[in-house]
């Protein structure tokens, strides 16, 4: 069993409920054109960063030639800078994040989200970012390349202090396919907490799948149990 010294955590879906703000703006996007924003073109987004999304979602929508990526990020941001300070915790976080910290393991965020789209989202969670010893976020000029390569992973885990943890000793929470495809990459474990209408046959990589960050046993990992209130 790997040794766990270190913990990395996707933001987007995994500690805020950022995800359905994405699905609201998309769909309205897509419905202008009188086409539907479905699952499987969500589950191909999901942890990219956001010009290689737009490419995706231009593409498989059918709209190369009508409507051009970066128009579609345009619109896309106009009203998403509007929804992403209302971010809320998604379930399990203050619990986890109070145990790592209890435990000594530091904590960091590797997240595909842009630094101002970062600020907006966590306008309101300033305490929880601060219990993080940093944050990487996909537009850092050291992350060369996007989910589902390694790069956010490996450069995320060589910004702890010495020593430096090995790639087999850090744990990745994430809810993307990509972003759990990019751990693996990095050589970490990974705890996937998908959404629940993300095709399952997606989740088959991860080292463990949970339905929320509340059902996580860290024994799975050789680490002490909750203190149990």
């Amino acid at each position: 069993m790997r040794t766990i010294t270190h913990v990395l955590f996707d933001m987007d879906g995994l500690l805020l409920d950022t995800e359905k703000f994405y699905s609201v703006v998309q769909e309205k996007i897509l419905s202008g054109y009188g086409k539907s924003f479905t699952w499987s073109l969500k589950a191909k987004m999901m942890g990219k960063r956001a010009a290689e999304a737009a490419e995706i979602f231009v593409h498989d929508s059918g709209l190369e030639g009508i409507l051009s990526p970066r128009d579609f990020l345009t619109q896309r941001e106009a009203m998403l800078e509007v929804m992403f300070p209302e971010s809320q915790l998604l379930p399990g976080v203050e619990r986890l994040v109070g145990y790592f910290q209890s435990q000594g393991i530091p904590m960091a965020i590797a997240t595909s989200s842009h630094k101002r789209n970062f600020d907006l989202k966590t306008i309101n969670h300033k305490e929880l970012i601060s219990r993080m010893h940093h944050v990487v976020v996909g537009d850092d000029p050291d992350v060369k390349l996007g989910k589902p390569a390694p790069d956010i992973f490996l450069v995320a885990a060589s910004r702890f202090p010495d020593p430096k943890p090995r790639p087999e000793n850090v744990l990745v929470f994430e809810d993307a396919p990509t972003g759990v495809e990019a751990a693996q990459n990095a050589g970490m474990s990974v705890v996937m907490v998908p959404d629940p209408n993300l095709d399952k046959s997606l989740c088959d990589r991860a080292d463990i799948v949970l339905e929320t960050l509340e059902d996580f046993d860290p024994s799975t990992f050789g680490m002490p149990p909750f203190i149990k209130n």
